[in-house]
């Protein structure tokens, strides 16, 4: 592992933990060379699909792109980075089930949209916008009335 400090590649392992999940090793580790201490996470990395788009193109799953556009949903709402990765855990975990080798991106886009209520509500109307991609203020209140139609029959 590359001292992110120093680019000195010998280091040693202070401490390892797991997550709740078990799923991702937290490793503190010090330098040999410049004594400095930092962080690696350790995933084990799963085969996933292929993401099918809408226009036909496809591309691999990449975990980042959901992170940021969740982060914009949730900014400035009492949604944590955490919240945030057990989450997009959850997706991947989807995916991972479903199996195939390709997947649309409208089912991942779904099964964000049925999900994120339960995260945040602000998150989802936010996500909502940007997703379904309205083109004019009605249908944005349809969504809203939809929205929380089902909720006040939940």
């Amino acid at each position: 592992m590359k001292c992110p400090y120093c680019g000195h590649l010998d280091n040693r392992v202070i401490d390892s933990r797991l997550n709740k999940d078990k799923t991702i090793t937290r490793r503190r580790r010090a330098c040999a060379s410049c004594q400095q201490r930092f962080t690696t996470y350790e995933r084990i990395e799963m085969m996933m699909p292929m993401l099918v788009k809408k226009d036909g193109r496809r591309e691999p799953w990449d975990r980042g792109k959901i992170i940021v556009g969740l982060e914009k949903a949730c900014e400035k709402l009492p949604v944590s980075m955490a919240d945030i990765d057990a989450f997009v855990d959850d997706i991947e975990r989807r995916l991972q089930e479903v199996g195939g080798k390709e997947i649309p991106t409208t089912r991942v886009g779904q099964w964000v949209m049925e999900a994120l209520p339960d995260l945040d509500e602000v998150a989802y109307v936010r996500f909502a916008s940007v997703y379904r991609q309205f083109k004019d203020v009605n249908e944005f209140m349809d969504e809203l009335k939809h929205f929380l139609g089902e909720r006040n029959n939940s």
